[in-house]
């Protein structure tokens, strides 16, 4: 048989596993927000990003992984939320939120300032080691996901597609969505081979994740 191009991520070795669950059970800190390269932590440590158009549940995401209801807050006010969020996960990681895109109606000024600053952060962060993009199983790959799809190639940062709500969609439209991310992918060369579908609110592939992140160097 035939692999598919970009499968979906395997259940994870019972080791990786419980590697992610140490990782996620323990102490997990808010940082610091940064609006300037200028105020970014030291490099000192592994770095994941997560990277999502607005209302693809990227908070919701966040929360489910370490367990915590209100670590990041969503937003849907364009503008709340224009900083890059950092979490330590330990003393040996951090996990990054990056600001939701895809507002049509922010003010050109701020989506500007967030597009340089998200630029010079993926370009300039030696420490990051993968970004995770966020597409909403209900609606594939939109135009506006290609721009930061583009924008990581152009960086060459690895970047992984996790596909959140999967629960919200029937299997038909699941699959024909998956289908259309792959698709998508192929176009990409920074694009990592696997998928990661997940649902925060029923828990799939929440261990998975965690595992992925637990892993790497």
């Amino acid at each position: 048989m035939t692999q598919l191009p970009f499968p979906l991520v395997p259940e994870p070795e019972e080791a990786a596993r419980e590697a992610g669950r140490l990782l996620f059970a323990g102490p997990v800190t808010f940082v610091k927000g940064v609006t300037a390269m200028s105020g970014l932590p030291p490099a000192d440590r592994i770095e994941i990003c997560f990277a999502g158009r607005s209302n693809v549940g990227k908070s919701s995401l966040i929360n489910a992984l370490t367990g915590r209801k209100n670590l990041a807050r969503a937003s849907n006010t364009p503008g709340r939320t224009q900083e890059i969020n950092f979490f330590a996960l330990g003393e040996e990681r951090y996990m990054v939120d990056l600001p939701g895109y895809g507002y049509a109606e922010a003010p050109v000024a701020i989506v500007a300032k967030w597009q340089a600053l998200l630029k010079s952060y993926l370009a300039g962060r030696v420490t990051l080691r993968r970004a995770f993009v966020l597409i909403d199983t209900r609606h594939g790959v939109k135009a506006v996901d290609e721009e930061i799809l583009t924008l990581l190639d152009r960086s060459a940062v690895t970047f992984q597609v996790v596909m959140t709500k999967a629960d919200k969609v029937n299997a038909a439209t699941r699959q024909a969505n998956i289908d259309q991310v792959r698709g998508a992918l192929a176009k990409h060369p920074a694009a990592y081979p696997e998928i990661v579908m997940t649902s925060s609110e029923k828990g799939e592939g929440i261990e998975t994740l965690r595992a992925i992140i637990a892993g790497l160097q």
